[in-house]
């Protein structure tokens, strides 16, 4: 039998449950639960200081319940917020960011956090990637859906709210044979609307598809190889009037009206500046690059992906000040430090990892004037922070950018500048 206790919740933390204390005192988290609310509780597991649990039923509804759109929600586990209305998300979004850099970056006197929504709290996502699961049933159907909140067991599904009706559309016209070895399926829509459903296996070949949509379609082999299967072989986003070209490996924003708005926000942070030494980390297939370059008398960048480094070359093939290192950052950018000009400017994109050890004290040693910082953890962004605040840099600006309405993922930019050093 279940050990069921009743708790009274507090507060919202960042990843997307909310604390509460257990009878002995110990903190215990626990999703799809909001501040005030009394719910009667099933431990899930214990440490000495806390404890983590799931929620059987509500004892007492806060008022800003409000009744999540989605059937599948707390089951699946892709969003963390639909029972909370959008502008009570944007507000636990930016407390929450602040929270981070208080508690664990242990800085003061933060400058005041601005936070931009997203125009569409739903059907925001171009790019979606769903699993494989059998159906018990006799003809053992397979099925497209999300990964559980609760197990990693498959949850089918029939439509997600969170991408466009064309790719709702499109999911339920796939049908996958079991013998395909498909275990992934990765759907992507470009800014022409092009659909491309990317293919993941654990053969080196890709097995035998009959696709007859309207798509355009790769497979992704295990050693990261994709092969064409049919359509296009690439996919074409636009940004404030520039076109990226992204190869089906290569990484790009989800929400195309919020990246947007975070380049903006980084234009105007170089806003009047020219001829700066910029030094780009994780710079992806260029999407910051792009617009940066104006700016710059000589731009370098590092990226680590070769997806990623192929689709860069292109999209930045008018400019021929910028150079563009392959490899991890930490492994590059120590040596770097020891061969390049000094920095004005260094912008990094970290992934939710945030920087490697190595690489932040790269950074420190080679102490450019100021950092954009884009992060899409604010706990590892926190510890960064803390890291150069204790170097010299202070904290000048936090903005974030709601790019995953529904979810406790939101992406922020900051910029921290090196204390003037007087000399007498």
């Amino acid at each position: 039998m279940e050990d069921l206790q009743q708790v009274k919740f507090e507060k919202m933390v960042y990843g997307g449950d909310c604390l509460g204390r257990l009878a002995d005192g110990r903190a215990i988290f626990v999703p799809f639960v909001l501040p005030l609310e009394i719910a009667e509780i099933a431990i899930t597991g214990q440490k000495e200081r806390f404890a983590r649990g799931r929620m059987v039923r509500l004892l007492e509804v806060s008022a800003d319940r409000i009744t999540p759109p989605c059937p599948y929600f707390s089951i699946c586990g892709g969003c963390h917020y639909q029972h909370l209305g959008y502008t009570q998300q944007i507000e636990l979004k930016r407390d929450l960011v602040r929270d981070q850099l208080e508690r664990i970056g242990k800085l003061t006197n933060l400058p005041e956090i601005q936070i931009t929504p997203s125009p569409t709290p739903l059907g925001y996502r171009n790019q979606v990637q769903f699993h494989p699961t059998r159906s018990e049933n006799a003809d053992a159907t397979i099925h497209l859906g999300f990964i559980c909140a609760s197990s990693d067991e498959v949850l089918p599904i029939e439509k997600c709210l969170l991408i466009p009706d064309e790719m709702n559309e499109l999911l339920s016209q796939i049908e996958l044979e079991s013998e395909s070895g498909i275990n992934r399926l990765a759907m992507r829509m470009d800014g022409d609307g092009e659909i491309m459903l990317v293919f993941e296996g654990e053969s080196d070949e890709p097995p035998e598809l009959s696709i007859e949509l309207p798509v355009s379609s790769t497979y992704l082999s295990p050693d990261g190889r994709s092969l064409n299967l049919g359509g296009n072989d690439a996919l074409v986003y636009r940004v404030l009037g520039k076109e990226f070209l992204v190869s089906p490996e290569s990484f790009f924003q989800v929400n195309l009206p919020v990246a947007e708005e975070m380049v903006g926000h980084v234009l105007s942070l170089v806003e009047g500046q020219e001829k700066l030494e910029i030094l780009e980390l994780y710079s992806g297939v260029g999407l910051f690059t792009r617009f940066l370059a104006p700016h710059a008398s000589q731009l370098t960048a590092i990226e680590s992906a070769p997806s990623a480094c192929f689709d860069f070359t292109g999209n930045l093939d008018e400019f021929e000040h910028i150079s563009l290192y392959e490899g991890a950052v930490e492994v590059i950018l120590p040596e770097l430090v020891k061969q390049i000009k000094p920095i004005d400017l260094v912008v990094l994109d970290p992934p939710r990892a945030g920087l490697n050890a190595r690489a932040r004290q790269a950074l420190v040693d080679l102490a450019p004037q100021q950092i954009i910082y884009i992060s899409c953890d604010p706990s590892t962004l926190a510890r960064d922070l803390k890291h150069f605040n204790e170097a010299g840099y202070s904290l000048q600006s936090v903005h974030a950018f709601d790019m995953f309405p529904q979810t406790a993922h939101v992406e922020t930019i900051v910029v921290i500048r090196r204390a003037q050093r007087v000399t007498s």
